[in-house]
């Protein structure tokens, strides 16, 4: 979390869109406004026998392109005004790859480290039972965020059936596959996030099998974009965690590295590599830097460091406005979040359609449609960027906010 208000950033970008497009200003307060917030109390009986209330949210942010979608996060320092510039981040990445769902999150403020598996279910239960009327297949789909799992996306799922009567696998996404979720979505938001790299690299004439990489977290995301990088031909030279960084020029061997990792709890003190500061890393001469942990972590202070060709943000909103500003007058390319990381909703809208035509899709097929999704959607956004000399993320927020725009048009709405 920062000490920034996250949907104040959300509105600047609205706002830097909305004469480059002649939006109008009620259309524009539209825009920065959520249609609909639901805030919940949610009393929990705890394993000593006392009843705690823990706070609920759901923000619904805009439905003119289908039903809501988005994840659900419990941390125990969330906030409406996160939870609301999450939401409308959600509309803009489902307008931008096409998808027929409007933008939604959800989040409880807890700790889930600190409960027990049957708290942390009576939770999820109460959760689900307080917003249920305002959920379902046809009107919000939620999905699994920040410290929620398949499994409590099954508990929540369950409940929502016992309430309305009947089985509605439908009701969430990121369930196990058992119970409806899809083959291909551990990895969705990486894969799909070099879908969209590989493209880029070949417009900067960046051969892959020679490219070096750093991503700046490796956490599971990040984990992911390093092993599938690798798996391209990319040398991944530099990773990082929550403790520090590690750099070696010849590149890191991922499979002893995870196993350091799994036994030492950090990718620190890896043999062969040396250890280095997170800052080192954001500064190293690579082809392709992916952060994929803190927010901010470029910003107005390091921005003018960075030697990547290309950053592509893997994480949500990695990059201040500020650092954004920066990176694109020194002409390195910059692949947005909400669409560099649109591979996780993109696979969870697959698991809708499955779950709706009661269909189970084989992993090659998933990634097929992936892969096709985000290709033309970064030529889409590429095309927008050259022609009309803005950055990357400008045109992808210009082209997301046009197909919402023109949906609200033709419903009536403005």
């Amino acid at each position: 979390m920062t000490n920034e208000n996250p949907f104040e950033n959300v509105k600047k970008q609205i706002c830097s869109c909305t004469e480059f497009l002649g939006i109008s200003p009620n259309v524009e307060e539209f825009l920065k406004t959520p249609m609909r917030e639901i805030h919940v109390a949610l009393p929990v009986r705890m394993d000593d026998g006392t009843v705690r209330v823990f706070q609920g949210f759901r923000v619904q942010y805009n439905s003119a392109l289908g039903p809501t979608k988005g994840g659900i996060r419990f941390h125990p320092q969330e906030t409406i005004d996160t939870i609301r510039s999450l939401a409308a981040l959600m509309t803009w990445k489902c307008a931008l790859l096409d998808l027929p769902l409007g933008g939604g999150k959800g989040g409880i403020i807890c700790n889930p480290k600190e409960l027990s598996e049957g708290e942390l279910e009576r939770l999820s239960r109460a959760y689900i039972r307080a917003i249920y009327k305002d959920i379902g297949p046809e009107c919000d789909v939620p999905a699994p965020d920040v410290y929620t799992t398949p499994q409590i996306m099954t508990w929540m799922m369950d409940e929502y059936s016992t309430l309305v009567g009947h089985n509605a696998c439908g009701v969430i996404t990121g369930k196990p596959i058992l119970l409806g979720g899809s083959v291909g979505r551990g990895d969705a938001t990486a894969r799909g996030g070099w879908y969209v790299l590989k493209e880029a690299a070949k417009d900067h004439g960046i051969d892959l099998a020679q490219a070096k990489v750093a991503v700046q977290g490796y956490g599971n995301a990040g984990s992911f974009a390093a092993s599938i990088g690798a798996e391209l031909g990319c040398t991944i030279v530099a990773v990082s965690d929550s403790r520090g960084a590690i750099y070696s020029e010849e590149g890191l061997d991922l499979k002893k590295l995870d196993a350091h990792k799994a036994k030492t709890g950090s990718v620190k003190d890896f043999e062969g590599a040396e250890n280095i500061t997170n800052d080192d890393l954001l500064a190293l001469k690579v082809d392709i830097l992916i952060p994929a942990a803190l927010e901010n972590a470029i910003n107005e202070t390091n921005a003018d460091k960075v030697q990547a060709t290309i950053v592509g943000e893997l994480a949500n909103g990695p990059i201040s406005p500020e650092g954004d500003a920066i990176l694109f007058q020194r002409g390195i390319t910059v692949i947005p979040d909400f669409l560099c990381n649109s591979g996780g909703v993109t696979v969870s809208y697959f698991e809708m359609v499955q779950n709706f035509s009661l269909d189970r899709w084989e992993e090659s097929d998933v990634q097929a449609r992936l892969g096709r999704k985000m290709t033309r959607a970064y030529h889409e956004v590429a095309e927008i960027a050259q022609g009309h000399s803005i950055s990357m993320r400008q045109a992808a927020y210009t082209l997301a906010m046009k197909r919402v725009v023109d949906a609200m048009k033709l419903r009536g709405w403005v």
